[in-house]
């Protein structure tokens, strides 16, 4: 293991510097004041509702507002850094997306080590990707996608923006299959990729299930599998990547951290919350609504989760030789 990765995964097992008194004692009156949830990502998207909702859950739980702070810019670089210079006393966390384990590897010089500077909390939601596929394409299942792609050396296409999991998705599954599928760089929204492929320009997308749920459903394209390592409950009966490609694994997924050095006991308690409001029905059902499910962890385990994606990433970037920015 890494230096960087063991420091990740020792952060979330707990500080011990503390009399246990006084540990104790804070854990048990926090939060005495409002908190902020600095959300690198601008109003609107996946990130900011569902930061919104778990901040109003855990509000209610707690007895104290938890304020949601949009800080976006640089592909979430500005916010992370702005909860890395926060104090550590358990009043600022940040909301961590899979972004944050891809970084390291797409920037050369960033003013933080996400892995040193910041302390695992809980996670929160998994969503997974859909790979689909435009219905004109003769194929139906994983494999027959596979067979055909290396029939047709270069002949489809993926489409995605030129960073994040979606490109990465699609890139992982190349390296793990050995197949040529070219990768088409969209920007924006991903509404003109989603139009591509509704038409057959494209063939092939690795989108969150959100994007294209509703396409699948009315028969406007065709579902093959989702990336995540176990079935979605959105769609039961699609099966999974890593079903015919085995240890395949993508998903969008999000989480809570803290500046390294807050308390564990505080940490321990955002935790214990953040995992009973997730083990909840209707939070459940609430989160199935963005085609997502709950990623209750300790956090430890969450810790040597962001650890094990940002080493994933990291291989899949120097695999698709795309160039730090």
């Amino acid at each position: 293991m890494k230096p960087s990765r063991r420091r990740f995964v020792h952060l979330a097992a707990g500080a011990t510097a503390l009399p246990a008194v006084s540990r104790f004692a804070c854990a048990q009156t926090y939060p005495t004041r409002p908190v902020r949830i600095i959300v690198p990502y601008p109003p609107g998207g996946a990130p900011d509702i569902v930061a919104r909702l778990m901040g109003q859950w855990i509000s209610d739980r707690l007895g104290q507002r938890f304020i949601i702070e949009n800080r976006p810019g640089a592909g979430g670089k500005i916010g992370t850094e702005a909860a890395v210079r926060a104090p550590s006393d358990g009043y600022t966390l940040l909301y961590v997306v899979t972004a944050n384990a891809i970084s390291p590897a797409l920037f050369d010089k960033l003013n933080f080590n996400f892995i040193r500077d910041i302390a695992p909390v809980a996670g929160i939601i998994r969503v997974p990707n859909l790979v689909s596929v435009t219905p004109s394409l003769p194929v139906e299942t994983i494999p027959q996608l596979i067979a055909y792609a290396k029939a047709n050396p270069g002949k489809l296409n993926f489409g995605a923006p030129t960073a994040g999991t979606l490109l990465l998705a699609g890139e992982l599954f190349k390296m793990m299959t050995s197949v040529n599928i070219v990768h088409v760089p969209y920007g924006g929204g991903g509404g003109q990729a989603i139009t591509d492929l509704l038409t057959g320009r494209m063939q092939v997308s690795f989108d969150i299930m959100p994007a294209t749920l509703e396409y699948v459903r009315a028969g406007k394209l065709r579902a093959l599998a989702v990336t995540t390592a176990t079935r979605s409950p959105v769609l039961p009966d699609i099966p999974t990547v890593g079903d015919f490609v085995p240890g395949y694994e993508a998903s969008s997924w999000h989480g809570i951290g803290v500046p390294k050095n807050t308390s564990a006991d505080i940490v321990e308690k955002l935790n214990e919350e953040m995992n009973a409001v997730l083990a909840d029905p209707k939070v459940i059902a609430r989160l199935a609504e963005f085609g997502g499910a709950p990623m209750p962890m300790t956090p430890v385990q969450f810790g040597q989760f962001v650890a094990n994606e940002t080493d994933k990433w990291a291989k899949v970037v120097t695999f698709a030789g795309i160039k730090p920015e």
